[in-house]
């Protein structure tokens, strides 16, 4: 029997018919993942969204969230090997179904393969998202600069190329002016993995391995900030959401050293100078990616070069990353709708009107007068532990003895007040296993994570930060163990 097709919408124009369109819409939506992170909350405008979890953080709790009961008996070695498990195991394609009232199932997910493509179509789905090709192809760190220069975006001053000892590193960097304390990148990669510092001999012969054998991108060192902003490209052009700082690198967070460990935004992120020099980098970036067939969603790490005040493209992240948390709960996003929002209207196949240049203005006013944290804690230790006990997923305050306390139970984060409080979103929980890197929880709060001092323009994690990532460990018993399996996931990437 053939599956009948969406059915036909009239046009829609502007936000408020936007917004009604989705309060209304009745076209199933599939969220897969190992976690309901990076788009949690989105059902809060968009009708008929299903969270399809292999973990579930809220043990059952969540009506919007289904997890398999069965598990797979393999160990996982990426995030695509668990969402293409999920999409096939027969739980979960008879929750999906395959045509509902003339509708096809869509489906969202952050880690998915050409393997994914072929699973979709043989099932009757439809991936709301770029072609996986095109994906790992602008996924590389080496595309995206050559991408970024036809657009006249510019990166840190760099040079692409070939290196197989430390003095044709030298000699390649000295060529271009790049001095001698470098950066180098291999193409592919995550959470700060593949990016190398190197300044000697003895630096490069600890990543010689990871480096020789491709080309790679040698970068000069700069004293920077790194800044992420998501932006969505539609046919009317590309929307630019809100500014956040990151946090990387810090180890009471990660074990990887300039690892991605989480987002905050507040209105200095960027001075108004340069938020507008950086959006407008953004939409060249976009349109330039649109030329190569890429619409949707992406997201973009900025570096803030803090002695020449200048903005610099640092990679390019085709896909929902773990940034998405933030910028759906903006205000910017109440007010007009989320980002995620104009990634599905390319998708369903609606034919609509939007005024770019209008929400940009609008978004630049609105969502950097807000404040939003979070910090994804993994665990730090090189050892293999079995988890006894773990913190429940919800909302989390102060008592009178100054320590975190459980609150109440919540589906998200969006209901959170003030700074005193904060979400926690659990990983794994009892019984699971817990490794170096392995992601223990997303702590949300609407507090100030990272500070500077007087001398010093550099981040360092404040007081408040450290409580809570402190008590949110405090809160775990473990007991390690030597004949774990191994896993090596990182189930909230960015």
């Amino acid at each position: 029997m053939t599956a009948k097709t969406d059915t036909p919408r009239p046009p829609v124009s502007g936000i408020s018919e936007i917004r009604h369109l989705f309060r209304t819409n009745v076209t199933p939506v599939y969220v897969i993942g190992a976690i309901p992170f990076n788009l949690l909350g989105i059902d809060r405008w968009v009708r008929s969204v299903t969270y399809v979890s292999y973990y579930d953080p809220w043990d059952g709790g969540h009506p919007r969230v289904f997890s398999p009961k069965a598990r797979a008996e393999h160990e996982f070695s990426s995030g695509e090997e668990i969402n293409n498990w999920l999409l096939t195991t027969p739980e979960v394609r008879s929750v999906m179904g395959t045509v509902r009232d003339g509708h096809r199932p869509k489906v969202a997910m952050v880690f998915f393969d050409e393997e994914t493509e072929r699973i979709c179509a043989e099932l009757g789905y439809d991936l709301i998202l770029p072609p996986a090709e095109l994906r790992d192809r602008l996924d590389s760190k080496i595309v995206t600069t050559q991408l970024a220069d036809e657009a006249d975006v510019a990166s840190v001053p760099n040079v692409l190329t070939t290196v197989t000892t430390y003095q044709e590193l030298r000699d390649a960097a000295e060529a271009v002016g790049l001095g001698e304390d470098l950066v180098v990148q291999t193409p592919y990669g995550d959470s700060g993995k593949t990016t190398f510092f190197i300044s000697s001999q003895e630096d490069w012969a600890e990543h010689e391995e990871k480096i020789i054998g491709g080309e790679v991108k040698v970068m000069r060192r700069i004293r920077h900030r790194s800044v992420a902003v998501e932006a969505v490209i539609t046919r009317h052009g590309t929307v630019v959401g809100p500014f956040m700082s990151e946090l990387t690198g810090y180890a009471e967070l990660t074990p990887y050293r300039g690892g991605w460990c989480g987002n905050e935004m507040f209105p200095e992120v960027l001075s108004p100078e340069l938020r507008s020099r950086s959006s407008a980098m953004v939409r060249r970036l976009g349109d330039r990616l649109s030329r190569e067939g890429y619409r949707g969603y992406f997201e973009v790490d900025l570096l803030l070069d803090l002695d020449a005040n200048e903005v610099y493209l640092g990679e390019l992240n085709p896909r929902i990353s773990g940034a998405t948390a933030i910028t759906t709960v903006t205000a910017g996003a109440y007010a007009d709708i989320p980002l995620f929002l104009f990634h599905l209207l390319e998708y369903l196949g609606i034919d609509y009107e939007l005024d770019v240049d209008d929400v940009n203005e609008r978004w630049d006013r609105l969502a950097a007068a807000d404040l939003w944290s979070q910090m994804v804690v993994k665990h730090t230790k090189p050892s293999v532990e079995l988890i006894e006990r773990a913190p429940r997923t919800g909302t989390y305050r102060p008592g009178a003895d100054g320590r975190l306390h459980f609150h109440r139970p919540a589906l998200d984060w969006h209901q959170l007040q003030s700074d005193d409080e904060c979400f926690f979103l659990r990983v794994y929980g009892p019984g699971e296993y817990r490794w170096k890197g392995a992601d223990l929880g997303i702590i949300v709060t609407r507090g100030r994570l990272q500070f500077t001092t007087d001398d010093d323009e550099a981040y360092r994690l404040g007081i408040h930060a450290n409580h809570l990532i402190t008590s949110m460990l405090a809160e775990f018993r473990c007991r390690e163990i030597t004949d774990a399996p191994t896993a090596h996931l990182a189930l909230a990437a960015k």
